[in-house]
């Protein structure tokens, strides 16, 4: 584990570097609160923004270079880059195969439908870690030891008021996870 907290000092800001370590410690937490792979949750919190700190123009040649596209979206979008290009490069460069991990970093900023339990723990773990500080964060945090689909919805309300006061896209995926969290609270 170690060698990837080494990892990511040479690649993130000071400022990034805490807050990928705060992640990783938070999704351990939540991890063990509903039955999620620690190990798992403490590699992809720690990796998660791997690629946050690189600029947006290697990033997209990265991505390019591996044939993956983006949609109008996703390219409309700077801030979505670097969870996409995160997931390649560790899959790519720091040969982590496993799927589940490759997910949690590749939806961890839009969410998506069907996410499965390690997705859900990053998702929230990356909203509420001990170096978050913003206006709402007691409410998710709270939300996030009560129920992680609560959390998600809090996080996704946020996220998505957020992005159409700015006048952005909407990420199809954070509506698709908005609308699945909606319907399943409604008819349980």
């Amino acid at each position: 584990m170690d060698k990837y907290i080494e990892i990511i000092k040479q690649r993130l800001n000071p400022y990034r570097f805490t807050h990928s370590v705060c992640v990783a410690e938070c999704a351990v937490k939540l991890a063990e609160i509903y039955g999620a792979d620690v190990k798992k949750a403490y590699v992809a919190g720690v990796l998660h923004d791997i690629m946050k700190n690189t600029p947006d123009e290697e990033q997209l040649d990265y991505l390019k270079d591996l044939d993956v596209s983006l949609n109008k979206t996703e390219l409309s979008n700077p801030k979505l880059y670097h969870a996409i290009s995160g997931a390649h490069y560790i899959k790519n460069e720091l040969k982590i195969d496993d799927k589940e991990i490759f997910d949690a970093i590749r939806f961890h900023t839009t969410g998506r439908a069907k996410m499965s339990l390690l997705e859900k723990v990053i998702y929230v773990a990356d909203f509420v870690s001990d170096d978050r500080s913003y206006n709402g964060i007691d409410e998710i945090r709270a939300a996030a030891y009560r129920s992680l689909e609560e959390a998600m919805m809090i996080g996704l309300e946020f996220s998505i008021q957020e992005i159409t006061q700015k006048k952005q896209t909407l990420h199809p995926d954070s509506v698709d996870a908005y609308n699945e969290l909606i319907l399943e609270a409604n008819y349980e």
